[in-house]
């Protein structure tokens, strides 16, 4: 079975071709619960989120902030594994229609195998991954098996990142690049700053690829200012807030899907 790439793409253009940044959502697998972290997706996607993604629990979480990380350890503490996550995924996209990528560290895909992994994200009906600390330079196995079942494969560029470094990256990669807006780990902020605008002109003299910007946008004025020069706009640690923030979790995914809404509504006021 082939995996969802051509949906992912078709979504982003369809972004596009209304004048506007998709949103893009990002909820972990098994927080609360396993059916918990798949109602929340299901919230995100019924308040205006385009694209999700999955993000696979990990213990040395290297890119996330202390909300993420807290989340993590609540779903890993519940005992989610990666059939939980490949669950998440196929039940969430049967549900919604919606493109689902997994944002996972490398670690926990090359132990459980790479054509292991590939297969049953395919399987899943996903659409991709998005590896933030897999190198371009070692990931040949990866994109070979992606392509062939069918997966996006999103790789990340930073502010530090060179001319010539973003290049080789955009080469590599599909579905869409994500852009760091700054040096640093996920969460919210005042400010996602003029660093952000600046790689994403850099990104897109590379590529014809989305150019889409995570890090730091929580609310809907951020996601309308990156809106006014990004193709996605990727928000993460505001709707896992929502979740960890209210009481019970039929408030949480009330939450989720009222957060969506707001930035929904702001990605097209770029």
């Amino acid at each position: 079975m082939s995996g969802n790439i051509e949906l992912l793409n078709t979504t982003l253009a369809a972004a596009r071709a209304e004048d506007r940044a998709a949103l893009i959502a990002y909820l972990p697998a098994g927080f609360p619960t396993v059916d918990g972290g798949i109602e929340a997706v299901k919230a995100a996607v019924a308040g205006g989120a385009d694209v999700i993604e999955v993000g696979l629990p990990h213990s040395d979480p290297v890119l996330d902030g202390p909300v993420i990380q807290t989340a993590d350890d609540i779903a890993l503490r519940g005992g989610v594994r990666i059939a939980d996550v490949m669950r998440t995924v196929r039940e969430a996209h049967e549900a919604t229609g919606a493109p689902i990528l997994i944002m996972t560290y490398w670690n926990p895909i090359d132990r459980y195998g790479v054509e292991r992994f590939t297969a049953e994200l395919a399987e899943a009906g996903g659409a991709g991954c998005i590896l933030p600390d897999l190198p371009v330079q070692e990931s040949a196995l990866w994109r070979e098996h992606a392509e062939r079942n069918g997966l996006a494969t999103v790789f990340v560029v930073a502010p530090s990142s060179k001319d010539e470094r973003i290049a080789t990256i955009t080469d590599a990669g599909s579905g869409f690049v994500y852009a760091a807006s700054l040096m640093g780990v996920t969460g919210t902020r005042a400010s996602v700053g003029a660093q952000a605008q600046e790689l994403v002109r850099r990104t897109r003299a590379t590529t014809e690829l989305p150019v889409c910007v995570g890090l730091g946008v929580s609310d809907a004025a951020q996601a309308a200012e990156v809106a006014g020069f990004a193709d996605g706009v990727i928000v993460g640690t505001a709707f896992v807030k929502r979740m960890l923030d209210a009481p019970d979790e039929a408030a949480g995914l009330a939450g989720v899907r009222s957060l969506a809404a707001e930035l929904a509504e702001g990605v097209r006021k770029r």
